[in-house]
């Protein structure tokens, strides 16, 4: 769901069995810690799921006193979000992957997971909304220059994951990617009835009300909502392969 047109940059994709992932960076040797936290975090996070299944399989926020990081950030997000643990649990992933590389010494450090993602950055970076066949799909996106910001993008017609919401796009930006897929689930389950424009200023407003989320925009049977701090508005030319790379929300 995001491009990168800066110069001198390293990217990778990466997959482990649900993680599909791409990785940004100016610094080579932070490609590796981002594929080993994704590589750590998901077995942490697996092994907890072992030993404690209603984690997964819960769709409301549940109390863990201790776990992995994962665990415990994913747990953090969906109490924020009031919705189940595993809402969060691409964009924490790609938080932890993220921290990683920091630590690495990267400056540029991005890591999409399965169109949620964690940018710090010094400088600007393009992302573009994917919504199924819609006429702003590929073709609207925002530039991100304030970092560090998480990003995430839910939807009820084109996402692979479990929505009870009918809009084309939700996208959150928020404190972290963790906090924005955990609130971009929450949102998307609002956004469903006849009364477009009503639907969408309500959705809009409980996004703002999720503690960690600073912008929200839907697209909604070709109503667009927008609310918070949301970043610039760019049109997306969908035939630039090379710099665009775009996942389903």
């Amino acid at each position: 769901m995001f491009s990168c047109e800066a110069e001198g940059l390293h990217r990778l994709r990466y997959q482990l069995r649900e993680s599909q992932c791409t990785i940004i960076t100016d610094k080579l040797e932070a490609l590796e810690a981002a594929t080993s936290a994704i590589r750590h975090n998901r077995t942490e996070l697996e092994r907890y799921i072992q030993d404690s299944p209603v984690f997964q399989m819960a769709l409301e926020p549940i109390e863990v006193a201790e776990g992995p990081a994962a665990v415990m950030l994913m747990a953090e997000a969906s109490r924020r979000a009031g919705v189940g643990p595993m809402a969060a649990v691409a964009g924490v992933l790609a938080d932890l992957a993220v921290e990683r590389m920091i630590r690495a010494g990267a400056e540029v450090a991005v890591v999409e997971n399965g169109g949620e993602a964690y940018f710090v950055s010094d400088r600007p970076m393009d992302i573009a909304i994917k919504a199924g066949d819609t006429p702003l799909s590929k073709k609207v996106g925002f530039r991100l220059e304030e970092f560090p910001v998480g990003v995430a993008t839910s939807s009820g017609l084109f996402s692979h994951a479990l929505s009870f919401g009918e809009a084309e796009a939700v996208t959150i930006f928020a404190d972290n990617a963790g906090i924005a897929d955990a609130a971009a689930t929450a949102v998307a389950n609002k956004v469903r009835g006849d009364d477009e424009v009503r639907t969408v200023e309500e959705a809009v407003e409980l996004g703002l009300t999720i503690e960690g989320v600073r912008g929200v925009f839907i697209l909604y049977k070709r109503h667009v909502g927008l609310g918070g701090e949301v970043p610039k508005i760019i049109g997306v030319n969908p035939e630039d392969e090379e710099n665009i790379t775009e996942e389903a929300p």
